[in-house]
């Protein structure tokens, strides 16, 4: 019987997919450099095997980050809602920055200097995001 993915278990694999990602590396490469399989890589990510303490360790290399980074911003406590975890907000981030257009946007972002520039489209971020809801 498939349980589901302890919450610290999908924070951290969103972290390392997050990582991964921003450094330009496949699941495959990332395999190799630790001698298991793009597999392997896949269930870490989405938080379904769990990640050893010298497995951590050597992603953190590979990787380039201390371990800590991959528990930046982990769940505290997390509230169940009819028997399963509900998402919390900094996971939700998490994962949308691990997706292509998240990393596009935090890139063009950060790309742009002029801090009045940036504030304005902050505002209009939120402005949009209010009209949707």
């Amino acid at each position: 019987m498939n349980r589901p993915a302890n919450p610290i278990d999908r924070h951290v694999g969103a972290r390392l997919k997050l990582r991964r990602v921003v450094v330009g590396l496949s699941q495959s490469k990332l395999g190799e450099a630790l001698g298991i399989t793009f597999q392997q890589i896949q269930k870490y990510e989405k938080g379904s095997n769990r990640i050893g303490a010298s497995r951590l360790q050597e992603l953190a290399r590979v990787l380039e980050v201390p371990p800590a980074y991959f528990f930046e911003g982990a769940p505290v406590s997390v509230a169940k809602v009819s028997g399963l975890a509900e998402m919390d907000s900094s996971s939700r981030v998490t994962d949308f920055l691990s997706t292509s257009e998240g990393l596009q946007l935090n890139r063009s972002f950060a790309a742009i200097r002029d801090p009045k520039v940036r504030k304005r489209i902050i505002e209009l971020v939120s402005l949009l995001a209010q009209a949707i809801q």
